[in-house]
């Protein structure tokens, strides 16, 4: 499937989400889609490594690491581990390291930036509950769309229900 996020966003307008956090891109697929799979952590990735070690099905994981660059939340290994479990891409509001390897891996991967320093390892945080990337809120399931300029998420709740996705959607 070929996409921009601005033809997306033009087409759907209203039932899309656009992320306002600037991330930076890695690896070498820019465009990837999927529904989301979310971890919200701080500095600890064991979360992040467990889940890419599962079937991924063409899914995007999504991670709220609290837009933390104190330590990386994924490396080369995980990101290995992504891809070779099916994984469309990852979405990281905090750090990543080895990101020279990354950059060789055809896995599409947004990160705030890089830091060397490992992350502690002892599996707190959540799996597949929503997380926030700036004002917009992510649910897991919901489709999440990410290319050069941008990620675009859909603004439903795939679990039923509304979902207030912006500052400005919530506030009327």
């Amino acid at each position: 499937m070929t996409f921009t996020t601005a033809d997306l966003f033009d087409e759907h307008g209203a039932a899309m989400a656009s992320v306002s956090l600037q991330f930076r891109n890695f690896g070498t697929r820019t465009e990837f889609s999927g529904p989301a799979r979310t971890v919200r952590c701080f500095q600890d990735n064991a979360l992040v490594k467990s889940l890419l070690a599962t079937p991924g099905s063409g899914a995007v994981l999504v991670v709220d690491g609290g837009g933390s660059l104190e330590t990386a939340l994924m490396g080369d290994m995980i990101a290995q581990s992504a891809m070779d479990n099916g994984w469309s891409g990852v979405i990281i509001n905090g750090a990543i390291r080895d990101s020279v390897a990354v950059n060789t891996l055809p896995l599409g991967v947004k990160a705030l930036g890089t830091n060397p320093a490992k992350s502690a390892k002892e599996g707190t945080g959540g799996v597949d509950v929503p997380v926030q990337l700036g004002s917009t809120t992510i649910w897991p399931g919901a489709m999440v769309y990410a290319d050069a300029d941008g990620i675009l998420v859909e603004r439903r709740n795939p679990a039923g229900g509304s979902q207030a996705t912006t500052d400005r959607a919530t506030t009327g």
